[in-house]
């Protein structure tokens, strides 16, 4: 993890966690003649108790002869520009931070002070939110550079030392508030488990992600060995999985292959979960044409040799274009091809043909949620995030469309609705649709699906803002 003579870039946020690691790496640079850098970011966001905490880490390092460098960023302006929440654009700051001491500083490893509790919530996260094995595993001791000395410890056992050892750290208060999902983990779940089922249960989750850990590293062997025999990766970036010799391996194989050609064509792995992992293996039991639309702009069609997995164009899904005879926000009719085209997800998307920009923004949902927060605009909709599949695509209508019309799942044939509604029959084949790769979200203008409504158990929320370019925002 960490040997003699390294350069140790270390997160120091002056919490117990984090002062906790910095006094373990002071007794390595006793032992073993590391060199130690501390990296503080001061996010913006808590005033005066963020420059408490800015003060106390740069008095902490100087008392023990550690270099300290600051970061001040804005971390809730990032947030909106970015089209992230607040959460992750902290940890995305602090990450770039980490990584641009490391070059400048010429650093050989980066400490981080996670530990078994981070783990745990970390664990659950990832089971509510559907992971393969890699995600069971939980957070590595040693990623590469990226080393985590304390995740042996909890968080008890962490604070209990610095009292011990009569040492004072800084208490972030949005620790205590439910406001993010790991902070509601943290304080609902957590305690409970401890409480009322086990009082090791973090302790025994940790261990049971190390065995994990172990397994996913042999059944990656094999994964591996697999891929060259079944999988072509082409100069296109294309990747062919052949049936043939892919339906001879072990399911477990199968699917992890599956999720490997998924992160390599999309260039990440972030936010490629089991549904779409079985989104892709449904092809296979296809006829050759049929294709899904998938995250990071991904098609996968069924071809006679097995599945191929490619990006598609950024914007626009493939298809041919269809007609339309009015273009949404103008007057009169316009002629031209309308092409059905895949929205950014989260990002801003031009639809130059309709005169449309699309922001679609992942919001978390607070812990005082209310419907009554649900924006009740023509051109804003909320969406429950974690219900779409695949990628969200601009469409006109197609044979067969359907929306869902309530609560309890019936579905009306959208033909009906629009004839319904009085749209005028020469309207019909250009209104734009939002849509998944299963069915309607949302008749432009109109109403959406009941089918992705925002309810009380809701984790993530999809904001979906139309604005017209000309007028730059539409009034809703």
């Amino acid at each position: 993890m960490i040997v003699k003579g390294d350069k140790v870039i270390a997160g120091i946020s002056g919490g117990a966690d984090s002062v906790c690691l910095l006094f373990v790496l002071l007794e390595l640079r006793k032992r073993m003649g590391i060199d130690i850098v501390a990296v503080h970011v001061n996010h913006g966001i808590r005033g005066v108790a963020a420059a408490a905490d800015e003060k106390f880490t740069l008095n902490l390092c100087e008392e023990h002869g550690v270099k300290c460098v600051v970061y001040h960023e804005n971390v809730e302006s990032i947030a909106k520009k970015r089209k992230q929440s607040v959460e992750e654009a902290g940890r995305n700051v602090r990450r770039e931070a980490f990584e641009e001491t490391f070059r400048e500083e010429q650093g050989t490893k980066i400490a981080m002070a996670h530990h078994q509790n981070d783990n745990a919530e970390t664990l659950l996260m990832n089971l509510a939110r559907g992971a393969g094995i890699k995600g069971l595993g939980g957070i590595r001791p040693v990623n590469g550079n990226i080393v985590r000395p304390l995740l042996c410890l909890t968080r008890m056992e962490i604070e209990g030392y610095l009292v011990k050892n009569a040492q004072d750290w800084c208490q972030d208060e949005t620790n205590d508030e439910d406001d993010y999902t790991r902070n509601r983990l943290r304080h609902l779940v957590i305690p409970v488990l401890e409480e009322q089922v086990n009082a090791q249960a973090v302790r025994h989750m940790n261990e049971a992600m190390e065995q994990i850990r172990m397994v996913q590293e042999y059944l990656m062997q094999q994964t591996q060995a697999a891929a060259s025999v079944c999988i072509q990766e082409k100069e296109s970036g294309e990747f062919l999985i052949q049936k043939e010799l892919f339906s001879k391996q072990p399911e477990v194989i199968q699917r992890m292959l599956a999720r490997e050609c998924l992160s390599k064509a999309a260039g990440v792995q972030k936010d490629i979960s089991i549904v779409h992992v079985d989104a892709l293996l449904s092809l296979f039991e296809k006829q050759s044409g049929k294709s899904r639309n998938l995250p990071y702009f991904l098609k996968a069609v069924r071809t006679y040799e097995g599945v191929v997995l490619r990006k598609v164009q950024a914007g626009y899904a493939d298809g041919n274009p269809v007609e339309r005879k009015k273009t949404l926000g103008t007057k009169g009719s316009v002629d031209g091809a309308f092409r059905p085209c895949v929205l950014k997800v989260p990002g801003i998307t031009e639809v130059k043909e309709l005169n449309l920009t699309i922001c679609c923004s992942i919001l978390e949902k607070s812990k005082d949620f209310s419907v009554n927060q649900i924006p009740q605009k023509t051109y804003t909709k909320w969406m429950d995030y974690d219900i779409i599949k695949g990628n969200l695509i601009v469409r006109t209508r197609q044979s067969g469309d359907s929306l869902v019309i309530d609560k309890k799942g019936r579905s009306q044939k959208l033909k009906s609705y629009l004839i319904n509604e009085k749209v005028p029959a020469e309207e019909r084949d250009s209104l734009p649709l939002i849509a998944d790769e299963d069915q309607i979200l949302w008749i432009l203008g109109h109403r959406m699906s009941s089918a992705c409504l925002v309810t009380e158990n809701t984790d993530r929320v999809l904001e979906i803002k139309v604005t017209e370019e000309k007028n730059n925002v539409r009034e809703d």
